[in-house]
């Protein structure tokens, strides 16, 4: 009963964060351009490019590559189990909200994207230290563009992130 309580709670203030960061349809073209921009970096394309173009550099490049590559494969298998298992609705169809993007599929929890964007950013941010803070921001902004631009709840995307980050830790581990 409590967990009920407590997954409803947590369900409502999702709700509430999204209504809040929505991007409306009519702002700035430019506004809504940005957000698009970023949001793409997340997808598929944008992702395995940049997980095996460097493999063709060699060296430490090519190491990190390939361990980035297997992160992201890895964590988007655990997103499509996870999406098939909770079956959560997108905010366009529980809503009735507009989204400014097109929406890959009909499940939105977790957040696709934000994991591909966290998986490749922890990837190369564990093997190059240095390039950790820009990385992982660019990953923030892309979990941030799937709710502005209507396609996800707050909670699919640190949801998202964190199954990239578990991903990476377990990949370490073992």
């Amino acid at each position: 009963m409590i967990s009920a309580t407590l997954f409803t709670r947590l369900a409502d203030r999702d709700r509430a964060l999204f209504a809040r960061c929505l991007v409306d349809p009519t702002a700035s073209r430019h506004r809504r351009l940005f957000w698009t921009i970023v949001t793409h970096l997340g997808g598929v394309s944008c992702s395995v490019l940049a997980a095996t173009l460097p493999l063709l550099a060699g060296g430490a490049l090519a190491d990190a590559a390939r361990q980035t590559l297997a992160m992201l494969v890895f964590s988007h298998l655990v997103v499509q189990v996870v999406k098939r298992t909770v079956s959560r609705p997108r905010p366009s169809n529980a809503l009735d909200c507009v989204t400014l993007v097109v929406e890959p599929d009909r499940f939105s929890f977790p957040s696709g994207h934000s994991t591909a964007a966290m998986a490749v950013a922890f990837g190369y941010a564990t093997a190059f230290p240095s390039l950790a803070a820009p990385l992982v921001a660019i990953a923030f902004l892309v979990g941030a563009s799937r709710v502005f631009l209507g396609v996800h709840y707050p909670g699919d995307v640190l949801v998202g992130q964190l199954i990239a980050v578990l991903t990476g830790v377990a990949w370490h581990l073992t």
